[in-house]
């Protein structure tokens, strides 16, 4: 079987394809998965560069997976053989709240994950992938998909008319837009980009910003707000941009902590979340059941995600390349 496995020392120059033992047949409860494809996530980037870490040595990376199910063991129900199927990037979170010991397995973390041609898994660390979706489309949903369904429909309770502010052109970004547009919201988008903030017009965003012309944006979105702010921020900076993003939600908004692209050391405007009466929260993707309502909602809404380009698994470290330059306007993907 052939597949990835980080190397020591690490970093993207070692990322090649190496022969690796075949995984076998799936025992009870568990699936077999002809893997197709995968998505390039910040933290699958941070995982493969990383050259000083010993915890990433042999691991495969890549926490995003989209497959075929080729067989199923003992007492495995939900799944047949040919389903499309996408992985779970918190497999031990399935439903309920959220708790830390769901961290303790990310499939290209702490595990294996799909870099490779075969796994065998459990199978409650799979969906089914939305109805005529290829493996390349279905692999954008386990980690940005996901996040942005929660952070607007799980936890921010998304509505109607509300507005939403999203910083960046990314999957996360995207996909916010999306499905904040199909729910009848409005949506403030940011870029450095003139030429993204276009095409995010041309995908439904009411209002764009160039935060390099328009370094004080939060100003602008209260103005093209009417004075009042967003309803729904998703902050995908961190240190250099959470002090704008709660300026720029409304009284009692709802801000979802997603990334940290420009750095997780933040002096905190503490006072003015208070006084504000925002809720910050923090998210890390989401639950198996968010994602199961997530891809009812997706077949329901007829919607499809926004693919900048694909590479093969063979060219993962040129695919990274390419996302950590910023030249992606949604998702980067590699297929097999």
């Amino acid at each position: 079987m052939r597949g990835i496995t980080l190397q020591a020392p690490g970093g993207l120059d070692a990322l090649a394809i190496r022969e690796t033992s075949d995984p076998g047949p799936p025992g009870p409860g568990e699936v077999r998965v002809r893997v197709r494809a995968s998505s390039l996530n910040y933290h699958d980037w941070r995982v493969c560069s990383t050259v000083q870490n010993p915890a990433f040595y042999g691991i495969v990376p890549m926490a995003d997976g989209a497959g075929v199910v080729e067989a199923v063991g003992e007492g495995v129900r939900e799944f047949v053989v040919g389903d499309m199927v996408i992985s779970v990037f918190l497999p031990m979170w399935q439903e309920g709240r959220p708790r830390m010991d769901h961290m303790k397995v990310i499939p290209g973390d702490t595990v294996d994950g799909y870099a490779c041609e075969y796994v065998v898994r459990p199978a409650d660390w799979f969906t089914r992938a939305p109805a005529g979706w290829s493996a390349v489309e279905a692999a954008t949903l386990p980690t940005a998909g996901v996040t942005a369904w929660r952070a607007l429909i799980e936890d921010g309770a998304l509505r109607a008319g509300a507005t939403v502010l999203t910083l960046g052109t990314g999957g996360v970004s995207l996909f916010a837009l999306q499905f904040a547009k199909a729910l009848g919201a409005k949506v403030v988008i940011t870029s450095s980009s003139d030429e993204k903030l276009e095409r995010a017009r041309a995908f439904g965003a009411d209002h764009t910003i160039n935060y390099r012309t328009t370094t004080d944006w939060a100003t602008e979105v209260v103005s093209l707000t009417g004075g009042r702010g967003a309803d729904h921020v998703l902050e995908m900076g961190g240190a250099d941009t959470l002090e704008q993003s709660v300026l720029a939600a409304r009284d009692g908004g709802h801000i979802a902590l997603i990334g940290a692209l420009t750095g997780h050391a933040v002096q905190a405007p503490i006072g003015l979340v208070m006084r504000k009466h925002v809720n910050l929260q923090g998210v890390v993707v989401g639950s198996r059941m968010h994602q199961q309502s997530m891809v009812d909602a997706i077949e329901a809404l007829g919607l499809r995600p926004v693919v900048d380009k694909v590479f093969g698994l063979d060219e993962l470290a040129d695919a990274f390349r390419f996302e950590k330059a910023g030249r992606h306007f949604g998702k980067v993907c590699v297929q097999w």
